[in-house]
């Protein structure tokens, strides 16, 4: 075995893993370095943000993969308008119920051990994902690939925090900006290209089969390189210990508030759309109640509902649900505005998103690594601004040539807007678990992610039937006349949301960690 391979063999558990954790002096050396630095970070923590990043890639990819496909799969599979649209909401609506559980799940039995049953379920899910040969076991397919990605995704911040040393959290988190960006304009794109290219005759299949070696890779180096340690302390056998009527409440009342939100628009908003978005609240705080129940009779909550006692935290679920609605929402609306306006192909309009990708890459490299330690909170209100300031030229590019526009034309504004959005993500989720404890850690990672599949959702559901609305009542004049104003007005509308959010940013702290503080001068 090469030095290399010995290198990336598992980790001891005697090593050093968790940032301020002694090392057991007993098994091994004493760490290399000043006793008033403390102990030596875990040395494979760069490898592990890489397996980490791979489960994020999985999950971008379908997110936003199955819509260039979706023709072709309703051609070779059948089935109605509708069943191609929950070939998508299958997956987000349970990846959206069970992120919170998955969080919780991985307080309980590890972090490790969660990632690693999630990324080998979700490597097998999207086997059967592409093996699916009716509709009916394409969507349920989806459904329980969201389930695997319930358990998977939320882990990662976790094992981020238990790996990296404070004064490294911020570049760390920051690599998830440009990875995010890439993967969301990525994911068409790249499934065009499979599914033109019909690669071994596999035609739309290819877009769940490229999850193989991915996850392959992302499990097999799990295995490796996250130490045992991450699940040290974990309670492996009490299974008591889960909360199943917070968890049946809490999912319940996703079900509640996402579903009509998916299938509202499709259908013409009937009246059970707004029954249930109305039931959401009160099961929501039934929820809240049966927490704060089992909390005082001593029993193990799903949330740690302290989490809501921090400002950090609950500031950064109202900033995150506003950011996320319009980020999410912007890029449904464009590419629409490209396809059934300008009549471009789905290739091309992703392609079209490319400089808004490289935009987001060039602000969350600015931001992570040299911007957000130096001024904190600052960069979200620069952030912010400069969303607004990119949605007025895009908003003005497009105003000024109702004949319709070129991709060259839209450069400009969508490489703003794309800075703007990159400054946000990068120092977003530092700040937002600032004042959360280790303890705390699964479930924030949970609700964060839950806010951010919900802001999505929610932001595609308003903002879409605005889009649609506009539209339809000046599809006269017009496709592209009728679709270029529902894109300026929606986007108008946008530009007001991110206005409020800078407003909300203020109820975030100044800094991630009182370090950064105090070594800005501040």
């Amino acid at each position: 075995m090469s030095a290399t391979a010995e290198h990336l063999s598992e980790p001891r558990e005697d090593e050093d893993v968790r940032p301020g954790s002694a090392v057991d002096t007993q098994t091994a050396a004493p760490p290399d370095t000043d006793e008033a630095e403390g102990p030596t970070p875990y040395k494979w923590r760069w490898f592990a943000l890489a397996v980490v990043l791979g489960a994020e890639i999985m999950d971008l990819f379908d997110g936003t993969i199955t819509g260039v496909a979706g023709p072709k799969i309703e051609a070779a599979l059948g089935g109605s308008y509708s069943q191609l649209q929950w070939m998508s909401a299958a997956y987000t609506l349970s990846f959206a119920m069970l992120l919170i559980t998955g969080a919780r799940l991985g307080d309980l039995f590890g972090r490790r051990t969660m990632f690693l049953i999630g990324t080998a379920g979700f490597a097998l899910t999207s086997l059967m994902c592409g093996l699916a040969t009716s509709p009916e076991t394409l969507i349920a397919a989806r459904a329980v690939q969201g389930i695997a990605a319930a358990m998977m995704i939320p882990q990662g911040l976790g094992i981020l925090r238990d790996l990296f040393p404070p004064k490294e959290m911020a570049a760390a988190f920051g690599i998830f900006g440009p990875i995010m960006g890439l993967g969301a304009v990525a994911g068409p794109i790249i499934g065009g290209f499979l599914v033109d290219a019909d690669l071994f005759g596999f035609g739309w299949r290819s877009i769940f089969f490229v999850n193989l070696p991915v996850g392959v890779f992302a499990f097999t180096a799990a295995l490796r390189i996250l130490p045992k340690s991450l699940d040290a302390n974990r309670s492996r056998s009490r299974f008591a210990d889960l909360d199943l009527t917070g968890m049946a409440l809490m999912s319940g009342a996703m079900v509640l508030a996402i579903l009509p939100l998916v299938q509202g628009r499709e259908e013409g908003w009937p009246t059970w759309t707004f029954v249930c978005m109305g039931l959401a609240l009160p099961v929501f705080l039934l929820f809240v109640w049966h927490e704060t129940r089992l909390r005082r009779a001593g029993g193990s909550t799903l949330v740690e509902l302290s989490l809501f006692r921090n400002r950090a935290f609950t500031s950064a679920l109202v900033v995150g649900l506003l950011f996320f609605s319009t980020m999410m929402a912007f890029m449904l609306i464009l590419t629409v505005y490209m396809q059934a306006g300008l009549a471009w192909s789905a290739a091309d309009a992703a392609v079209a998103m490319i400089p808004w990708s490289l935009g987001v890459t060039v602000g969350a490299g600015l931001s992570g690594g040299l911007l957000a330690p130096k001024f904190g909170r600052k960069v979200l209100h620069a952030g912010l601004l400069v969303q607004v300031v990119g949605g007025i030229a895009l908003w003005f590019t497009i105003d000024q040539r109702p004949e319709g526009v070129s991709g060259w034309i839209l450069v400009p504004a969508l490489a703003v807007m794309g800075i703007g959005t990159g400054l946000i993500m990068a120092p977003f989720f530092d700040i937002a678990i600032a004042g959360v404890t280790d303890e705390q850690t699964g479930s924030a990672s949970g609700v964060l992610n839950a806010i951010q599949q919900l802001g999505g959702s929610i932001g595609i559901a308003v903002f879409g039937t605005v889009f649609f609305g506009y539209a339809d009542d000046r599809i006269g004049h017009g496709a592209v006349s009728a679709f270029g104003d529902a894109a300026e007005y929606t986007i108008l509308i946008m530009c007001g949301v991110l206005a409020a959010t800078w407003v909300a940013a203020f109820l975030m702290p100044k800094w991630a960690r009182p370090a950064d503080e105090a070594g800005a001068g501040h």
